[in-house]
């Protein structure tokens, strides 16, 4: 069976999770309202995707 040597140092297995950081969530502006809204997704506030209303907006 295989098994290390040497224990891994911090240093090496801080390295080899570098890349498992969180990414910034991307946001763009809709063209609709003007609001932040995920990109792919309908407006959480005015209810268009697409240039289309889906959901109707309740006052």
């Amino acid at each position: 069976m295989a098994v290390p040597k040497r224990k891994t140092s911090p240093s090496r297995r801080n390295m080899r999770r570098s890349h498992h950081a969180l990414e910034v969530a991307a946001f763009q502006e809709c063209p609709n309202c003007g609001e932040l809204k995920r990109p792919h997704n309908l407006c959480g506030h005015c209810g268009h995707y697409n240039g289309r209303e889906i959901l109707p907006v309740e006052a």
